[in-house]
C-alpha cells in the first residue's frame, strides 16, 4: 500500500471513529474531580415532569442527591412549561436561544421576561414561575443543590398525572 493511500485510509478511520465517539453520551461529571463533557456528548433524555418533547441532560452530579448538581434543559419552540415551583434555589444560565420566564401562579404572557444567551437568572426556592419557548428552541443550564424537585401549581398541568398525548402544553 502506498503512503498517500495509507494516510488517506488513516484519516478516514480517525474521522469515522470521532463521529462514532461523539454519538455516544458521556456520563455526568462527578463532584470533586476534574472532567469535561463536550456538547455533542450530552445525554439528552425525556424527563417525566416536563412535556414529552422537552429534554434534560445531567451535566454534574446526580439531581436526586442532596448535593450540587447541574442539568441542561432543551425546550423546543412553542412549548410552554406551566406554573410550577422547585424546593431548591436555582441558578439558570441561558446557553442558547431566548429564555422567557415569568413569575406567578397563573401563566400570563405579559409577565414574561426575555433572557438572551449568557444571561444568568437567580430563582429562589418555592417561587411559582412558568416558561415559554416563545421565539424558538432554548437551552438553559440549571445549577442547584438537590434533590431536584418540581411541583405544578395546577396538578392538571403536570405531565406525570395524565397519559402522554392526552393533554399537553405543546402546540
Amino acid at each position: 500500500m502506498n503512503r498517500s493511500l495509507l494516510l488517506g485510509v488513516s484519516i478516514v478511520a480517525i474521522v469515522m471513529a470521532s463521529q462514532v465517539w461523539a454519538q455516544h453520551a458521556a456520563p455526568p461529571l462527578a463532584l470533586g474531580g476534574f472532567g469535561g463533557i463536550l456538547p455533542d456528548a450530552m445525554d439528552w433524555k425525556p424527563f417525566p415532569a416536563f412535556p414529552p418533547s422537552v429534554r434534560l441532560a445531567i451535566v454534574v452530579g446526580q439531581p436526586s442527591d442532596k448535593a450540587l448538581y447541574a442539568v441542561r434543559v432543551k425546550v423546543p419552540g412553542g412549548v410552554k412549561l406551566m406554573p410550577h415551583r422547585h424546593p431548591e434555589d436555582r441558578i439558570y444560565t441561558v446557553i442558547s436561544g431566548t429564555f422567557y420566564i415569568g413569575l406567578g401562579d397563573q401563566f400570563d404572557a405579559s409577565k414574561l421576561q426575555a433572557y438572551s444567551p449568557g444571561s444568568v437568572i437567580m430563582l429562589p426556592s418555592n417561587t411559582s414561575h412558568f416558561h415559554w419557548a416563545k421565539s424558538g428552541e432554548y437551552v438553559t443550564q440549571v445549577t442547584a443543590v438537590g434533590p431536584l424537585g418540581i411541583e405544578y401549581v395546577n396538578a392538571a398541568d403536570d405531565p406525570r398525572t395524565h397519559k402522554q398525548g392526552s393533554k399537553g402544553n405543546e402546540p
